[in-house]
């Protein structure tokens, strides 16, 4: 389990060389990328039933540490993102459907294809629902603390 995290995170550090992210962000994308892999591939050790709930987990993950350094580094936040939810991106699944596609198994692709949308599907909203309340949570720290009662210790 260890050594497929480090064997994403040397492939994000390669993917992240090809994006030109450059500097200490280099080192902490990749870190995000190996970490949510683990992420992943710990909750599927524990939830064996649906690979979907384990790909949500992973995101949910992905997308905090990217909100978390994004403040932390002062960068925005889609070069953490990026790089951390590479490795849960379904290429495979991409590619079989097409596959499958061309060979003219119908059933299989379409099954393949819903799966793999699914997938894709359930990344998109682990990030979405991060980023929403990480939007939601600034917003409400700005309209309390506009206030000038009340001192931000943040």
């Amino acid at each position: 389990m260890i050594i497929n995290s480090i064997y994403i995170l040397i492939a994000t550090l390669c993917f992240n060389i090809l994006e030109n992210v450059r500097g200490k962000n280099l080192i902490f994308t990749s870190l995000g990328g190996g970490l949510t892999w683990f992420f992943y591939l710990i909750s599927s050790s524990y939830i064996s039933s649906s690979s979907i709930i384990c790909f949500f987990i992973a995101s949910v993950f992905a997308s905090t540490y990217s909100e978390v350094m994004a403040r932390v580094l002062k960068t925005p936040v889609t070069t953490f993102v990026i790089g951390a939810i590479i490795p849960l991106v379904p290429g495979g699944g991409m590619y079989n459907t097409m596959l499958q596609s061309i060979q003219g198994n119908i059933n299989g692709s379409l099954s393949t294809g819903l799966k793999t949308l699914a997938t894709a599907g359930t990344i998109a909203v682990g990030i979405f629902f991060v980023s929403s309340v990480f939007k939601a949570s600034s917003l409400f720290k700005k309209k309390l603390f506009k206030n000038k009662k009340f001192k931000s210790y943040f």
